[in-house]
């Protein structure tokens, strides 16, 4: 009888806490580095959209040049609650 092992569609890269068991935790953020990738976040999400509206593809330009901003609110909101120093 033949069997053939199928590999799954998917393969995890790198530990992955959810795809495979026995890997390391996920560690939480520091709040400056959770703030620093919210702002990375919400740039990748304006060049996105901007990359969008050159391709004329505007119903996704105006959903991600709309994302942007919520994540820089995210990203000015975990600032005021994590105690940073006020910005001039």
């Amino acid at each position: 009888m033949f069997i053939a092992i199928a590999r799954p569609a998917v393969e995890p890269k790198g530990p992955d806490a959810v795809a495979v068991p026995g890997s390391p935790a996920i560690f939480e953020l520091s709040p400056r580095a959770l703030h620093a990738r919210l702002l990375e976040n919400a740039a990748q999400r304006r060049l996105r959209g901007m990359e969008r509206r050159r391709e004329k593809r505007m119903d996704d330009a105006d959903y991600w040049l709309h994302a942007a901003p919520i994540a820089v609110m995210k990203a000015s909101a975990l600032r005021g609650q994590t105690g940073f120093f006020a910005l001039p």
